[in-house]
């Protein structure tokens, strides 16, 4: 089934790079879909093994498929992916769709996902950001991540083309969490985000296991609540909710020191002040009782 030049119909981006272990198993998936991309654009962002000669072998088979190469633009991170997401992007001017979606470059769908995906947001005219829910490979085993179903993974985020607009595309952020920050402006513009437990996406890179990547992982995140706005509150309570993950206590402890390392830097918040408040407000509804609330709430 394909929807072409409706509002049914949607495009994929994927920023690439060195990709060659996973990548093939991606591209199965997506061209077995029961419903097909109207336009796929990859984008290489730099490889140097066989990403591009993968992608090229499946483009020259199905039409839908685009490679697009972008330049390197420095080191890795995820400030550079999303430049490479917006390359693609770029490209789609003119096509007629009515979702656009990030799909990383080692993951695997049912052939069914973005078919069901769609019918949701069909029943519902404010859903903006909707996707599944991600399996990781640890070990020799998949584990679901635990994320809050108001909330998409951004290796699978689809969005309705007009809250994409809404909220400006993705923001670059160096430290990460480019896909929370839609989140928090496309809530924050009255639409809905939601994970579809029911679908499973399979994300088949390891999961990294070495310590020091773990604890430069958990500064990071710190670094990463702050930039978005969280409130120290809610940051102080998600720390101590990740102490029981690894790298046990420490890792808690390096994501709370984060948070106020990058307060006493100055870091620049990405945000609009509007979207920052009502991030706050939305933090204070979950974790504390009525009668907090208000003094709180007034001090935003």
């Amino acid at each position: 089934m394909r929807h072409a030049g409706d509002a049914k119909s949607y495009v994929l981006v994927t920023p690439a790079r060195n990709e060659e272990a996973c990548i093939e198993d991606t591209i199965r998936s997506v061209v077995s879909q029961t419903a097909l991309p109207l336009k796929w654009v990859i984008v290489s962002d730099g490889s140097t093994d066989r990403t591009d000669e993968i992608v090229k072998s499946y483009a020259d088979r199905y039409p839908f498929m685009t490679l697009l190469k972008a330049q390197k633009a420095g080191t890795r991170d995820f400030g550079s992916k999303v430049r490479a997401f917006n390359a693609g992007y770029s490209s789609l001017y003119g096509i007629d769709y009515g979702f656009i979606g990030n799909l990383d470059a080692d993951v695997t769908l049912a052939p069914d996902y973005y078919e069901r995906v769609i019918r949701r947001f069909l029943l519902d005219p404010k859903l903006g950001i909707g996707g599944g829910v991600i399996l990781d490979l640890a070990g020799k085993r998949y584990v679901e991540q635990r994320n809050s179903l108001e909330s998409v993974a951004g290796a699978v985020q689809l969005f309705k083309k007009k809250c994409y607009e809404d909220i400006g595309g993705y923001i670059p952020i160096r430290t990460g969490g480019v896909d929370s920050a839609a989140e928090i402006l496309a809530r924050a513009r009255s639409w809905k985000v939601e994970t579809f437990p029911e679908l499973k996406v399979f994300h088949h890179r390891k999961v990294a296991g070495r310590r020091a990547g773990a604890l430069k992982a958990s500064f990071r995140y710190g670094i990463t609540h702050y930039i978005l706005g969280y409130h120290p509150l809610f940051h102080l309570i998600k720390c101590v909710y990740r102490a029981a993950d690894r790298p046990f206590i420490i890792g808690s402890a390096l994501a709370f020191l984060g948070y106020y390392w990058a307060l006493l830097r100055g870091y620049r918040r990405v945000l609009p002040e509007e979207a920052v408040k009502y991030l706050r407000r939305e933090q204070i509804d979950k974790i504390l009782p009525e009668f907090m609330k208000r003094p709180l709430q007034k001090a935003l």
